[in-house]
This record gives C-alpha cells, structure tokens and sequence, in this order.
C-alpha cells in the first residue's frame, strides 16, 4: 500500500506563505506543516490553525537554527552580533561540525525554546524537521532525538532522496548538488536512527523540486510512488502583496503560488484519485 504526506513547510513565515499553506489544508491536497517557531507570521498562522474547517492536518515543529531572531537570549555561538542567526551559508558550516559541546548545549537550548513555545499555544506536535533540514546535521542530530523523546514528538523526518532516473539531467546542477548534500547527511542520521525505537516514513521526496514544481512534475512523482509511507516536502504560498524586510523577505515569491496551483489543479486531483495512494497526515504510529 502507498501513503503519501503532502507536508507544507514554513507556516509562520509571512501571511502570504500562511494563506497559500491553509488554502491549500481547506482543498485536502497539503495534510500536514511545519511551524516557523520565530517566523514573523506564526501568530497570525496560530489563530488559523484554530479555525479550520478541514481540521485532520498534523502539524510539527520547523526547527529554525539559521534566519531570524532566535527565541533564546544571550546564544555566544549559533548567534551574530546583532543577535540574529548567522544566516544560511554560515550556519550549515557550523552545524556540520561534532563534539562541541557549548555549541551543542546552545543547541539544544533553542530547540527546547522553539517546541515549549508551540506546545503553550496549544498545538499538537506530531513531527518535528529543520528549516533547511538543519535537524540531522551532526551538531544537531544528537539534540534532536532527545527533543523527540523528551517531548514525545512521535515522527522526525529524514530528507534522504535518490535522484530518479527520469529526472536525470532534468534537474539543474547547482539543485543536484545541493540535494545531495542534505541527502548525504540524512543518510548518515537514518543510520544512526535504526537503533532507536521512533518513527520515520519509510521515504522522502521534495529535494530535487525546489522550484521545479508543476502538475506533469507531480503526476510524475506519484507514478514513482514506492510501497510504504512518503513524505512530499512542498512550500505553497501566494505572493506578498506588500514588500517585507528582513531575513523572510523572498519567501512569498512567484515560485510558490505556482506550485500552490499545481497542488490545487484538477490534474494533480485527478491524478492523485487515480493513482489508489492515500494522502495522510503523520499518523499516531508507523503502518
């Protein structure tokens, strides 16, 4: 049997990002998101949450250790000058390395502050994964297996992914090559992950999409489908209508809507009917 989740990252971004994410939850295409738990939207994504119509969504923890401000003070190392995260570029450089513990310890504590503060909101956290899968890197994959079981948090995922043969060479280099990255550390915690008794879906996609997303690209990922439980990794959103500074700026970008429409079109539907998948959001146990 295959299980898809359709997982929106980045809910709290921006209110176009939210729009384009609870749109897409309404039409039943999108079964799950990732909270931004420093994003300048997420309380405005909050109170939304709250008044679903289409309310069988799972929703997780989007552990953010690069953009923004961190919600815990006085971080020596995961933080600049100005007390914002390094950014992209030099936070990957950071979290790949191991064994250091103060950097560690600060880790885990903005971890601790990201998950408590949606747990007070009131959300249920069924997954936990990284802005920028930052939640396998080496400084962090120790810390994210105890945020899984301190705060039992039954599902993380692991962005593993094999490039098709179908997409080769129908994926632009500097994609391959970052995916590969990723894929390679999330190897290395899937690994580590087989002698601990949490879950993980049995496969990933969403690497090799990244702006890329259109229906005969989705109709072809369904058609690739193996048995067991996927997660798709998707970033719908609608365009800001108003420009925004700092670090989320170019989040609600021409990109997203386009892919929100794909996701929302009758061919994807369709495809998806055909197709005898069952879209699901994290469920209570692996199946």
């Amino acid at each position: 049997m295959r299980k898809l989740i359709i997982n929106a990252d980045d809910l709290g971004a921006d209110e176009a990002r939210n729009e384009g994410i609870f749109e897409a939850i309404e039409a039943g295409v999108v079964t799950s998101a990732s909270l931004l738990a420093n994003g300048p939207a997420l309380r405005a994504g909050l109170r939304r949450i709250g008044s679903l119509s289409n309310p069988g969504a799972s929703f997780g923890v989007h552990i953010n250790l690069s953009e923004g401000k961190p919600l815990s003070r006085n971080l020596r190392i995961l933080a600049g000058k100005d007390g914002s995260f390094l950014g992209k570029g030099p936070s990957q450089q950071l979290l790949t390395r191991s064994g250091d513990p103060e950097l560690e310890a600060e880790i885990a504590r903005e971890m601790a502050v990201q998950i408590e503060s949606l747990l007070d909101s009131g959300v249920k956290i069924d997954h936990l994964d990284g802005h920028q899968h930052v939640h396998v890197f080496p400084a962090v994959f120790p810390a994210s297996i105890r945020m899984l079981r301190k705060y039992r948090i039954p599902w993380m995922r692991v962005p593993e992914e094999p490039l098709s043969s179908s997409e080769e060479g129908a994926v632009p280099d500097r994609l391959v090559k970052e995916a590969r990255f990723f894929s390679g550390i999330a190897e290395r915690a899937r690994t580590q992950f087989k002698t601990i008794d949490l879950c993980i879906p049995n496969h990933f996609r969403g690497l090799y999409l990244k702006g890329r997303v259109s229906t005969p690209v989705l109709v072809s990922l369904l058609r690739g489908l193996r048995d067991g439980l996927t997660e798709l990794m998707v970033h719908p959103g609608r365009v800001s209508r108003t420009s925004l500074p700092g670090p989320f700026a170019a989040f609600s970008t021409p990109d997203r809507e386009k892919e929100l429409e794909a996701l929302l079109g009758r061919d994807f539907r369709e495809a998806l009917g055909d197709s005898g998948i069952t879209l699901t959001p994290f469920p209570g146990e692996l199946s």
